[in-house]
């Protein structure tokens, strides 16, 4: 396993650019929130119901994805086309009732304790999720106060091109107002992981799902711990180390 330091020193070396970290981009699902099983159960409902086979364990590699890429991806697969937009209209509806149908999903452990360290350590929180899910958007402030800022939020209704297309990322460093090499961004999904690596941001990795270690690694994580309890023991030595590297 990489250490923090090798990990920056690699960064460093291949963007020639010292980390110096200002930001903390933040994944939703599957990091702040122990949500996915709710969002694979409710995608494998309604894609199944339009007669697309699908498994549940699948849904974790699109997780961070926008709905359209979503269904897109699974229309080509077996339709070999796109659906249309009622088609995704409906669908993505469909899911959305089934997913406020299941059990409430609670803060991911430990999610409380990270945001309070970056926050403690004076940098700024940045949401960037391709979830549109009211419900979950609507909880951030009820389990987070006054972490997340309206106006430092990226979700799917931001974006053109969704996760893995770099720009989701792109959007949260612009609101951060800062550069590529002064964040740093928490992810738990492949999708996400590519995304992050595209924009040029270090990324961490923290696996709280059934991926293997070596997905999250091959779509350019350049650190990875078994979950957010484990980031969370390193976060406030990394965040005080690093954020004051070219002070």
């Amino acid at each position: 396993m990489k250490t923090v330091a090798e990990a920056i020193s690699k960064y460093n070396q291949n963007k020639c650019k010292e980390l110096k970290i200002k930001a903390v981009l933040f994944d939703m699902d599957g990091v702040l929130f122990d949500s996915m099983k709710n969002h694979t159960e409710a995608w494998y409902e309604a894609i199944s119901e339009v007669g697309i086979p699908c498994t549940r364990e699948e849904f974790y590699l699109f997780e961070g994805a926008t709905g359209n890429y979503t269904i897109n991806r699974k229309f080509n697969m077996h339709f070999g086309r796109e659906a249309t937009e009622k088609e995704i209209k409906e669908i993505y509806q469909r899911k959305s009732v089934i997913f406020n149908q299941l059990p409430q999903a609670q803060p991911m452990p430990f999610a409380y304790e990270m945001l309070m360290t970056v926050k403690n350590a004076g940098l700024i929180p940045v949401l960037v999720t391709g979830s549109g899910q009211h419900s979950l958007l609507d909880r951030l402030n009820k389990h987070f106060p006054s972490v997340f800022m309206k106006d430092k939020m990226v979700t799917a209704y931001d974006v053109l091109q969704g996760k893995p297309h770099p720009e989701p990322y792109l959007k949260g460093l612009k609101k951060a107002g800062v550069e590529a090499y002064e964040a740093i961004v928490v992810e738990n999904a492949p999708l996400g992981v590519k995304s992050a690596s595209s924009a040029g941001v270090f990324t961490v990795a923290v696996n709280t799902g059934p991926i293997d270690d070596q997905i999250l690694w091959n779509e350019g994580a350049n650190l990875l711990y078994p979950s957010v309890e484990e980031f969370q023991l390193v976060l406030g030595e990394f965040c005080i180390q690093y954020s004051e590297i070219t002070e």
